[in-house]
């Protein structure tokens, strides 16, 4: 009988899971992936539940920058307490798309008592990519944060940015709500 690492058993689940025609749309959509099953956050949510919270885990996932699936599932399975901030900027700086960023900060980085400093770090970064990571960051924290993260998003819509755009204009709406009240 074959024995199976956490890994290679966390593999056969996603291909067990896959879906053709999620993974197509995905693909065509201009994913960055080569690998690419079809699991949607709920699925990939409920394989994350299957197996340990731990960095090890974690870092092996994100490592597999091949795999879609990999990388959205690496900070549902990373211990919180031990990511630093050095790790998180890094994670940030090498996330292919919008979509694993947004798990990223939604799962992880929100919960780090230094996610503001990570956001404010990152923000002026030349690649599109990482200032858009910053502001999803930021948009987190903006109920209790938002007259500090403000001058940030005035500073990314002067710069016409087609990648941050919609994020701009979530974050100068949901600003404009926290002023009236």
């Amino acid at each position: 009988m074959t024995e199976f690492n956490r890994f290679q058993t966390l593999k056969r689940r996603f291909f067990a899971m896959r879906n053709g025609i999620i993974a197509d749309v995905v693909r065509k959509s201009g994913a960055p992936y080569p690998l690419v099953f079809g699991l949607n956050l709920p699925q990939i949510r409920a394989i994350a539940d299957e197996f340990p919270v731990e960095t090890e885990l974690a870092d092996q996932l994100w490592a597999d920058s091949r795999c879609r699936e990999s990388l959205l599932m690496a900070p549902m399975v990373h211990p919180r307490d031990a990511m630093s901030a050095g790790k998180a900027r890094r994670w940030l700086e090498e996330s292919p798309s919008a979509e694993v960023t947004d798990v990223l900060c939604h799962r992880l980085l929100q919960h780090l008592p230094e996610a503001m400093d990570i956001a404010v770090s990152i923000a002026g970064s030349d690649r599109d990519l990482t200032r858009y990571g910053a502001l999803r960051l930021m948009f987190n924290l903006i109920g209790e944060k938002w007259r500090e993260i403000e001058p940030y998003l005035l500073a990314e819509q002067q710069r016409g940015c087609d990648v941050t755009d919609g994020i701009c204009r979530r974050m100068a709406d949901e600003i404009e709500f926290l002023k009236e009240g």
